[in-house]
């Protein structure tokens, strides 16, 4: 690894491919490029504030005696209710072993069971035991420390940290370099290939399970170069966040999945099992589990995780990094019921991509959350996006590598964008964007952020992802997966995809706006 500070050492690396974000895609994406030269930006020191270490449950992989990639993907066409894309799961999904095998190439050491064999968990609406996990619930942190250490001593790649990009450059349509910010001010990198990996945008909600500054900048910056986003209305909301500290503070602390996988309940404070009737009870999916946790709370009931039965004394060993979130709480989850409520977690929808990761745009490829792959649909299943993510860095890094390094000469960049941030966008999202949606609230959340988006000042990016999305929820008149519209709530007969540009979007949210005035 190289490590670049600033100066005229950017115009050395003109005609590189860069790679945005130093998560678990963006670490992988830059590694499969070796032994070509790339450029890593990051935001943060390697690896750090990217939602990959965040990650508890694990990443699933049909590796048991039991399983195999068909029984996989039939519970990702079942979980994504319509909306996956089933020729691009398969070819995901049955690249598992592979993605699994490249991980502990690159040092990552996946837990073992007494017979040496990748321990297995379960989650929510897989029908095997198929989560394969790093120190009990550090899956994340673990693979992202792995392949942080292999790009610290791969010398293909440079790293700059502290940078944030600001815009794509675009001539002829196509990519032409990357506009950032660092430390001693703007820089632009020269290059026709550039791959986001920046995460998601759970940071727009009040109550997320992301790191707070995870709120769709990836999602701006490929709106802002012309790049077609899909179904950006599906949101996943995680049931199980500990409901502890300030409400609306952000960075909720996640209570795993793997937690009911290993028996634990779900009750409201009269002790009552309120999944116990539903097909799967506290392991359906997660949209089903995430309403009817928000259903129990607007009828005025506590909701609660209680793990004292099924693991005991055990979950500490089990889950160490849940166990001491708890503690940090004054909660002891082998003694107390773990108070918990829905949270903003994972998002569908993102960047369109084929299956070698090429957006819309030439030139711009999108790897992880940030990303539409088709794996997901309306409702990703537990612990798909670590695969995913490895996967599909492979695809990407072997397009980018085959893909023409000749930039056309960028026009005269833009001034850079203010420092991004979303304080006025994050109450918007929260009441309109929620669990439950409904027309009029969208329509009054696209009303609220279309001024945001045009305008220049901080919170114009993320309003400018905000707005795209309330725009698809209008849309989607329908409810299916994560997106539940209470005025809609029936599934229609045919499912489609969401589609929006940015020309498109503030064209709509103009319109949508001068119908308001007119009535």
């Amino acid at each position: 690894m190289t490590a670049v500070a600033g100066g005229a050492a950017f115009a050395d690396l003109a005609g590189r491919p860069v790679v945005v974000g130093s998560g678990l895609a963006g670490l992988a994406t830059a590694l499969f490029l070796a032994p070509e030269k790339v450029v890593l930006v990051t935001k943060a020191p390697l690896g750090e504030l990217a939602s990959s270490p965040w990650a508890q449950g694990g990443l699933a992989a049909a590796l048991g005696e039991d399983d195999d990639a068909g029984l996989h993907l039939e519970d990702t066409l079942a979980a994504g209710d319509g909306l996956v894309d089933a020729a691009a799961a398969r070819r995901i999904l049955s690249r598992a072993k592979d993605a699994v095998a490249d991980l502990m190439d690159l040092g990552a050491r996946f837990d073992r069971d007494i017979h040496g064999r990748i321990a297995l968990g379960l989650e929510a609406a897989h029908s095997r035991r198929r989560i394969a996990h790093a120190a009990g619930d550090g899956t994340g942190r673990e693979l992202v420390r792995a392949l942080a250490a292999a790009v610290r001593r791969t010398p293909s790649v440079t790293v700059i940290e502290h940078a944030e990009a600001r815009r794509l450059l675009v001539a002829d349509g196509r990519i032409a370099g990357l506009l950032a910010e660092g430390p001693k001010g703007g820089f632009v990198l020269e290059t026709a290939r550039v791959a986001l990996a920046t995460g998601g945008l759970g940071g727009l909600f009040a109550d997320t399970t992301n790191p707070p500054a995870s709120f769709g900048q990836g999602l701006a910056l490929a709106a802002r170069a012309g790049a077609v986003l899909r179904d950006m209305e599906m949101v996943q909301f995680h049931p199980t966040a500990l409901a502890v500290g300030r409400a609306g503070s952000g960075g909720l602390p996640l209570v795993s999945e793997a937690v009911r996988g290993e028996g634990a309940l779900l009750v409201n404070d009269h002790g009552e099992r309120f999944l116990a009737g539903t097909p799967g009870a506290e392991l359906a999916p997660r949209d089903v589990v995430a309403r009817a946790v928000w259903a129990e709370l607007e009828a005025g009931r506590q909701v609660y995780l209680d793990a004292r039965t099924s693991l005991g004394p055990r979950f500490a060993a089990r889950f160490p990094a849940v166990a001491a979130l708890c503690q940090a709480s004054g909660l002891d989850p082998a003694r107390d019921l773990l108070p918990i409520r829905p949270a903003a977690h994972y998002h569908m929808g993102g960047v369109e991509v084929d299956g070698a990761g090429r957006s819309s745009v030439p030139g711009l490829w999108a790897v992880g959350e940030v990303a539409s792959t088709g794996l997901h649909g309306a409702n990703r299943l537990a612990s798909n996006s670590l695969l995913e993510a490895v996967v599909c860095a492979r695809e990407a890094a072997t397009s980018m590598a085959s893909a023409p390094a000749s930039a056309p000469r960028p026009r005269p960049e833009p001034a850079a964008a203010p420092r991004p941030g979303a304080e006025a966008v994050r109450p918007v999202l929260s009441r309109h964007l929620g669990v439950a949606r409904d027309g009029d609230g969208l329509a009054c959340a696209a009303a609220r952020l279309l001024p945001l988006a045009e305008s220049a000042g901080p919170d114009c990016d993320a309003a400018l992802v905000g707005l795209v999305m309330a725009l698809a929820g209008l849309e989607r008149r329908e409810s299916r997966g994560a997106h539940w519209r209470t005025d809609h709530l029936r599934r229609a007969a045919e499912a489609r995809h969401t589609r929006l540009t940015l020309d498109a979007a503030l064209s709509a949210a103009r319109a949508h706006a001068a119908l308001a005035l007119s009535h």
